[in-house]
Order: C-alpha cells, then structure tokens, then sequence
C-alpha cells in the first residue's frame, strides 16, 4: 500500500499534473470541462472509467501525438477538473457532454476511445450522434444493451459487479471512497488489475482525486442511474434508444483477466455494430489494459485508427 495521500485535495493541484501536454478549460452543455491535450491531427477523445480521471490516459496521449493525432482526454462531469453539478449523471447526457467537447474543440468529429463507464459513454454517443464520431474503441465495458442483460441474467457478472449494487446506498459509497485519504480507490484499481498494476504514484494521483470534495458522490452517480433506471420509464426508454446500431467502424479491447466485466459479458457485444468491428483480447490483463501494458494498447489502437479499411 502506497503512503496516504495528502488531505483534503484540492482540484488545481490533485489534477493538473505535469507532462508535456496542455491543460485547459472548455464549455459543453451547460457545464465546464477540464481537458488534457497533446499533440496536432485528427481528433482522438479519450474518456476514463472509475475510479480514475483523465490522467489514466497520460500513455496514449503521448502515443497518439507522437502518431499524427490531436490526442485530448476529459474529464467527465463531477470527476477530476470538471464541474460537479448536481444533476446530469444519466448517460445521455452524459454522452452530450462527450459531444458537445468536440463541438467546443472545433472539430467536426473525433475517434473516441473509453475505458470502463467512459466506453459506456462511447457506446451511447456513437448511437445518439454519429455524424459526430468518426471511430469507436471501447476498453473493459460491453455495449449498454449487453451490460443490462449480463448484469441481470448472468449470476457470475452479478457478482463480478458486486460494486455497482453497492453503490445503491446513500452517502456510505462516497465515504468509503474518500476514507483513508482514499485508500479504497487504490484497493480497487489493485484488485480489478492483471499481474501488473499501474504504479504506486498513478495510485496516490487517482486517490487525490477522488478526495475532491463532491467528486466521490458524483463518480457513483452515473451508476445509481444505471441500476435504478432499469425499471423506470427513462431506463426503459434508453434501453430501447441504445437497440440503433453503431454503423461506425469499432475496436473492442478486453483483458482476458478482468475480474469486473467478464470476457463473456463484452462479447457479442458486435452484434450492436452495423460496421467493421475489431475484438481484441489481451492476455493476462486485468481490467485497465492501457495502464497494465501501455506500449501493447496503443499500438493496437493506433494501427487500427490509421488502417483506412479495418475489416471484420
């Protein structure tokens, strides 16, 4: 176990870390977004899973600009530099918010890449607004139509998932997030992780984070949404609006270790994707393959956004 962290964090100091890439501020529906960007090309967002922020990406920013691609990773609404608002958590809007960043970076559309509830997020912008995404690659999350059907039916995942029924309680989440200086954080990322684990500083960075005021409560609300939405009219609805394929071409990344999403719930998920669709499975990775081995990611990443005709 790493050092506690220092408390209480604050957002400019826990999040605006260091490296060769930019830091700034930009305006999407109703709300500011903090982002980190390198690099000049084509647009390439990337979008973290929990319990992270945009620095889980701190790899492939380099990687893509190195590449020839405008590499930019946000911050979701609620976690790292972006404003925490009291409402908005739903993945539509959510997905809005991935969007409206494109938008608000000038660009007429963007490849987006995410991880764990961020490749939920791709999932759902991919289908709400295609003409604005002009790739997706998903790491560690099934297509939301498989996620509600393994979470309910497959008694394994259930369990696997352990975490997001938990999530159901009022405040006990949030102070177990923040507890310890965030000990939990690291407790988590550790044991979702294959054979090798981000290091210990990545640890500290994502505990600082997660001890922002506000920031536990608003990382658990997108899956408060998500179990308490199944049997309401606006979950139903979102069921039903997620059954429009994905006609753009579609990387799917899974680590063959993951003890959170299993292998078994994320495939099929390309029965969703009316387009060349990509499975790709890394073995001996847990559920962060792009920090477990940074280097095999993103060159499967970058040589399918380069491939011109990526077939099925």
């Amino acid at each position: 176990m790493t050092d506690p962290a220092p408390s209480p964090a604050q957002p400019a100091s826990a999040v605006l870390l260091d490296g060769p890439w930019n830091h700034r501020d930009v305006a999407a529906n109703g709300a500011r977004f903090h982002i980190a960007e390198l690099g000049d090309g084509p647009l390439v967002l990337l979008l973290h899973g929990f319990p992270q922020f945009w620095w889980t990406w701190r790899h492939q920013l380099v990687a893509l600009a190195d590449a020839g691609f405008r590499a930019v990773a946000m911050d979701l609404r609620g976690v790292g530099g972006s404003d925490r608002t009291p409402r908005g958590y739903d993945p539509a809007n959510l997905a809005l918010d991935v969007t409206g960043v494109i938008r608000s970076l000038g660009e007429p559309d963007a490849a987006l890449v995410g991880h764990d509830l961020g490749g939920y997020l791709a999932w759902t912008a991919a289908a709400m607004r295609p003409k604005l995404v002009r790739r997706l690659a998903v790491a560690s999350m099934p297509h939301p139509r498989r996620w509600r059907s393994a979470m309910l039916r497959d008694v394994k995942q259930t369990r696997a998932g352990s975490h997001i029924w938990g999530f159901q309680r009022p405040w006990i989440p949030e102070r177990q997030l923040t507890a310890d200086d965030g000990a939990l954080v690291a407790e988590l990322i550790q044991d979702w992780s294959g054979p090798r684990p981000p290091e210990d500083d990545a640890l500290e960075n994502y505990r600082r984070a997660m001890c922002i005021p506000s920031a536990a409560h608003c990382a658990v609300e997108p899956y408060r949404w998500m179990v308490r939405s199944l049997a309401r009219p606006d979950g139903i609805q979102f069921n039903r609006r997620m059954k429009r394929p994905v006609r753009v071409p579609t990387l799917h990344l899974h680590g063959s270790l993951d003890p959170v999403m299993r292998t078994r719930s994320a495939a099929g998920s390309g029965e969703y994707v009316e387009a060349p669709y990509r499975w790709r499975l890394f073995d001996g990775l847990g559920h962060f393959p792009h920090e477990e081995d940074p280097v095999a990611f993103s060159s499967e990443l970058i040589n399918w956004l380069k491939d011109p005709e990526p077939d099925r």
